[in-house]
């Protein structure tokens, strides 16, 4: 009764996007009352991807959508995405141990309301393993909210995945005045090159986990806004520091680094399901900022009609004013936002223990304290294996996590 296949663009299109569209892909709020009645759920999160399901793995070489139909009539159910990119492990190339590995981040997964409960997920998943494992993957990992019960089951129970990391999600609302800017702080933004150029100091295999291999086609993706480089007002290195032939040893004891990533022309979120006392102050604080900008009123944008987030990543800072010298590119941030009237939040995830989290500023209610990443080994005999030295049996050695933001 169910069919796995691969997504055929031309067929299969408006029939995932009525499918998607009835499926929440966020946390929802919920009550229960004092007895033990079913818990209501309050408001929802949707996405629309804007008319490219693969939006999200296409920058991958290797990526696929499988799509499931159900019964006769071959009505559209399921849908699953996954890409393979090659990522550092946090650990330095010793001998025959890698710095790298070759990994499928398994995302997108859906079913359609009226139809779980069937196995699909299970299925779905089964299938994108073998298309993973196939072209080399050895190891395979998703993300997902804690309060998503139904797919921390999935994985981790019937599908043998193991709770990995658990990095946060932070989120600061757009308001519709701009957030001033530290005179103490002067920023530089960093051509592609020199960025990854810096990022390569910054960064090596030992210090961070997923960064991407890709990382120069990343900073020179359209949707990259820019990276930006802050440092003390009254230092003298931004002529050495915007080229690409410098060295740490270049750059000031303070400084902090960020790339913004635009993903409002990719996809959009919505929710649903606010009580209309809720939805009626929202909009009074709005018009309140929007006509009295001086007065600073910490508004919220209109959540409640498709919007966008902008994502900073690559967050990183060093030295005694490196906190400040963050907060001072959040708020840059924050502000080319401003002007984006489709963009209604800036989003930043990090490791739980990265000390760049103290100094990212954000709203405790539109966080996620805890996005839970599950992992699989997908080859039992690779080259970790081989030399006993598994990436999910290791603990972290270091705190610093990379999200792709393609992949958000």
């Amino acid at each position: 009764m169910i069919r796995v296949r691969e997504f055929d663009v031309e067929k299969d299109l408006k029939a995932v996007e009525e499918m998607e569209s009835r499926c929440e892909v966020g946390p929802t709020d919920t009550g229960a009352g004092s007895n033990k009645k079913k818990k209501k759920r309050s408001m929802s999160l949707y996405v629309d991807l804007l008319g490219d399901p693969l939006c999200r793995v296409r920058h991958a070489p290797d990526h696929v959508m499988l799509v499931a139909e159900y019964g006769e009539k071959k009505e559209m159910v399921g849908v699953i995405r996954a890409c393979i990119k090659v990522v550092t492990r946090g650990r330095a190339s010793s001998g025959f141990l890698p710095a790298y590995a070759k990994i499928a981040y398994i995302l997108g997964l859906r079913v359609s309301p009226f139809h779980r409960r069937l196995g699909i997920g299970t299925k779905l998943v089964e299938r994108v393993e073998l298309w993973c494992a196939a072209r080399g993957a050895e190891y395979a990992y998703m993300a997902t909210d804690p309060a998503n019960s139904a797919s921390l089951n999935l994985f981790t129970r019937r599908l043998s995945y193991s709770r990995f990391r658990s990095p946060v999600l932070l989120a600061h609302p757009v308001h519709s005045h701009l957030l001033p800017l530290s005179p103490s702080a002067a920023v530089l933004r960093l051509p592609p090159s020199a960025a990854a150029a810096l990022y390569s100091c910054l960064l090596p295999p030992s210090a961070v986990e997923f960064l991407p291999s890709d990382l120069p086609s990343l900073l020179s993706h359209p949707l990259t806004l820019s990276t930006f480089l802050a440092i003390p007002s009254s230092s003298s290195a931004s002529s050495v520091i915007t080229t690409n032939a410098f060295s740490l040893s270049d750059l000031p004891s303070s400084f902090a680094v960020m790339s913004l990533w635009d993903s409002t022309r990719v996809l959009r979120l919505r929710v649903a399901g606010a009580p209309p006392a809720a939805r009626a102050a929202l909009a009074l604080l709005r018009a309140v900022d929007a006509r009295a900008p001086w007065m600073r009123v910490p508004s919220i944008r209109d959540i409640f009609r498709p919007f966008g987030v902008y994502l900073m990543y690559g967050l990183h800072m060093a030295g005694p004013e490196g906190p400040r010298l963050m907060r001072s590119l959040c708020r840059l941030a924050h502000n080319a936002a401003v002007a984006d009237e489709n963009c209604a939040a800036v989003v930043a995830e990090l490791g739980r223990a990265d000390p760049v989290r103290a100094a990212v500023p954000h709203w405790k209610r539109f966080s996620c304290e805890e996005d839970v990443w599950c992992m699989k080994r997908l080859r039992a005999g690779g080259d970790d294996a081989i030399h006993g030295d598994d990436w999910l049996a290791s603990p972290p050695t270091t705190d610093v996590i990379f999200v792709d933001p393609r992949e958000f």
